[in-house]
């Protein structure tokens, strides 16, 4: 039987960046992945913030040809007004997602990690030594960062996601825009409540979305992005143009789940709901977090810690001023008023800390005063660990 110190269901941002972490402290780590591939079916744009790259030590040596620089944001009004958005020295990456996610997982098995494909994690029992994983052996710890619909979850009686944005996008191949250095945002509430659409040049073609907060009856965002693609016809022309490839997912937006953790296992990434409930960006954190979890799980595996499904989980963001503006969004979101205030002061400054905030969710004071919680030192030095042990 096979037998494990760790086995992470899903090889997402968090699921890989955990793996990573474990093997190269010496772990015996298998990663379930029920695809065949990590890099298909994916349910994300892929943009990754400049303070990932900064602070993330694993995203280290990320090929230039799977990226591409953004460096400013157009934010269109309903009218189709705009205003652009940038801030010095700050970008984003777009990337070209199923490689990244290929990158990401040859890390992990260079490191020693294994990753077992077409392996659909079933259930789990608890035993003395940690889990009874049936087909998939024995692990004496588990990690869920298996999305959303986390099975692991549902699996141990952990929390899942109950708020959700749903996306869909288009890419497209071989076609170019005007301003290409540019994140083109667009507020529509009528096309895209509680969210927006979005366009953007990325190093392996055009992605054209939208996303809608999953609220009472809307218009299925299957058709709205049907009606985006004309809207948007006097500024980006895809009349006649097939999409190479199409995304679409369910994006969780309440928040970190409760409970998330349980004694030998945790959540991480989408699975514990570690995703912005204003911006939906969630890989920063997925990536920042998997590694921490992973060296915390490792110290505990050593006999050099407690379990980190207790303190280390005191760490992740609450998200409590970002929840609080989404319910905001949610309740109040005006296509007129927003058009009336474009080119104001009040949406540039906004605009302005939604897209290019720098501090958040690893920043000790913020986090402080978002979880309402002193710092606990050893979650806050496996986050440090997470910055640089790597590089």
């Amino acid at each position: 039987m096979n037998e494990t110190d760790c086995t992470i269901v899903g090889a997402s941002f968090a699921g890989l960046a955990c793996a990573t972490a474990l093997a190269r402290a010496g772990m015996r780590v298998t990663v379930l992945e029920k695809k065949a591939d990590v890099g298909e079916k994916l349910h994300t744009t892929g943009i990754i913030v400049k303070d990932a790259i900064d602070q993330v030590a694993i995203l280290d040596g990320l090929p230039p040809e799977l990226v591409r620089r953004i460096t400013g944001v157009r934010l269109y009004a309903p009218n189709l007004q705009h205003v652009d958005l940038a801030a010095p020295g700050y970008y984003f990456l777009a990337t070209d997602t199923p490689q990244v996610m290929r990158w990401l997982a040859a890390r992990a098995e260079q490191a020693g990690a294994r990753i077992a494909y077409r392996a659909l994690f079933k259930g789990a029992k608890r035993i003395q030594s940690g889990f009874d994983l049936g087909v998939f052996g024995t692990a004496r710890f588990l990690v869920g960062a298996d999305g959303p619909n986390s099975t692991v979850a549902k699996a141990l009686g952990l929390g899942v996601s109950s708020k959700f944005l749903f996306g869909v996008e288009y890419e497209y191949s071989g076609v170019e825009i005007a301003k290409p250095d540019l994140l083109h945002c667009f507020v529509d509430r009528r096309l895209a409540p509680g969210y927006i659409g979005w366009v953007v040049a990325g190093p392996a073609g055009l992605q054209l979305g939208l996303a809608q907060r999953l609220r009472g009856r809307r218009r299925p965002a299957v058709e709205a992005i049907e009606e985006f693609l004309k809207k948007i016809t006097p500024i980006f022309d895809l009349r006649g143009v097939q999409p190479t490839s199409v995304r679409a997912g369910m994006i969780p937006c309440g928040g970190i789940v409760s409970p998330v953790a349980a004694r030998r296992v945790l959540l991480a990434g989408d699975a514990a709901g570690m995703v912005s409930p204003v911006t939906a960006g969630g890989i920063h954190t997925a990536l920042k977090h998997g590694l921490a979890a992973g060296h915390a799980i490792a110290d505990y595996l050593d006999g050099k810690r407690e379990d980190p499904s207790g303190w280390f989980v005191s760490s992740y963001p609450r998200f409590r001023v970002k929840r609080l503006l989404r319910f905001l969004f949610d309740r109040f979101q005006s296509d007129a008023l927003f058009d009336l205030l474009l080119r104001t002061k009040l949406v540039r400054t906004a605009a302005g800390i939604v897209y290019f905030h720098h501090k958040g969710v690893f920043d000790p004071e913020t986090r402080r005063q978002e979880s309402g919680a002193p710092e606990q030192g050893h979650a806050s030095d496996a986050l440090r660990r997470a910055d640089g042990a790597e590089r």
